[in-house]
């Protein structure tokens, strides 16, 4: 089987040369990696954050595929819970028409942020997650045309004439949302990358199962994503990949966000860490694919395997960009 990749950018902040946005490296490396051949570049949703400077991926989805030339663009994935389905569904479909054949756009229920973030955005309203399940049925029937006669929005015009649908995804990292993607007739994809204990892969029977049952046309499609970093050598993809792991452990494990350390800080203050805290470092750095570039991509294949997938996402977070886009690079080599 041929993997398709796809290139997932969290627009890291660390490390960048000087005068240099993190900006300008995200458009920097979707430009190498349409040279490269990976299938998409997709952009993460981040809000008030130290770490990832990407609050509004529609704004540089568009920028981005006006600077390639055949690499699916899209997001990966707009906040949905923060916005209207229908504003999210003309922007999208702006991108589609300026980018015939190349737009994603792929949703997800996560906060993306803080509780700080999260109220500003919902203002003056307040934050919540209980529409999302509806918001999520309502984007795919505007963007399809497919509203009920007796719905109010029935008459809406999402673009004049015959509107450019893009591609849609719902992305999950647990079964949460597969059900919800076969009802409402997405493309799925699961994200194993958040935590060292992703879910299995009868998440996807189960979106298959709930498209079947909803009855759409066409055959139901299903990706993953994976947290990776190719080196030389497995000793130095570790390395390497101690800042992104070091960072979850405070996250998740602490509730504090700091900037992504050096590897040196990220390796000496691993060291200081309780033994429940090293023991989470450890099972996060276990879980990621690691290594040389046939290291690499013999643990990708394996998993795309596992999970029956012909598309993997690659989610590479470093210190500096140089080891990023090295990393990237290694991969393509050896598997596109």
């Amino acid at each position: 089987m041929t993997l398709k990749l796809t290139v997932v950018d969290q627009s890291p902040v660390q490390g960048l040369p000087a005068n240099t946005s993190p900006v300008a490296i995200s458009v920097d490396l979707a430009k190498a990696c349409d040279r490269l051949g990976y299938h998409r570049y997709w952009l993460a949703e981040h809000h008030n954050s130290v770490n990832f400077a990407g609050p509004c991926p529609e704004i540089l989805i568009g920028h981005i595929a006006g600077q390639t030339q055949r690499i699916r663009v899209g997001s990966g994935g707009v906040m949905l819970t923060h916005y209207s389905p229908y504003k999210v569904a003309e922007q999208f479909s702006m991108l589609e028409t300026l980018y015939p054949g190349r737009i994603d756009l792929g949703i997800g229920r996560a906060p993306g942020g803080d509780a700080l973030a999260s109220n500003a955005l919902a203002y003056p309203a307040q934050p919540g997650l209980e529409d999302y399940a509806e918001q999520s049925w309502l984007l795919q029937q505007l963007l399809h045309g497919r509203l009920p006669e007796d719905h109010p929005y029935k008459n809406l015009q999402v673009m004049p004439g015959e509107p450019a649908t893009p591609q849609t995804w719902m992305l999950g990292s647990s079964g949460g949302s597969a059900g919800l993607a076969g009802q409402v007739g997405m493309k799925m994809c699961l994200a194993l990358f958040i935590s060292p204990d992703p879910a299995p892969p009868s998440v996807i029977s189960e979106y298959k199962r709930a498209w079947a049952e909803a009855g759409h046309e066409g055959q139901p499609e299903a990706s993953i994503a994976v947290a990776a970093l190719c080196a030389d050598s497995r000793e130095e993809a570790e390395y390497l990949a101690a800042p992104a792991v070091y960072w979850k452990v405070k996250a998740f494990r602490q509730g504090v966000r700091e900037v992504v350390k050096h590897p040196d800080e990220a390796w000496r203050l691993r060291d200081q860490l309780p033994p429940s805290d090293q023991g989470f470092f450890n099972a996060v750095l276990n879980s990621m694919v690691l290594g040389s570039a046939d290291e690499c991509a013999e643990q990708i294949s394996q998993v795309a395997d596992q999970y029956r997938s012909d598309e993997v996402g690659i989610v590479t977070v470093t210190h500096d960009y140089k080891d990023r886009l090295g990393s990237y690079e290694r991969l393509a080599k050896r598997m596109l």
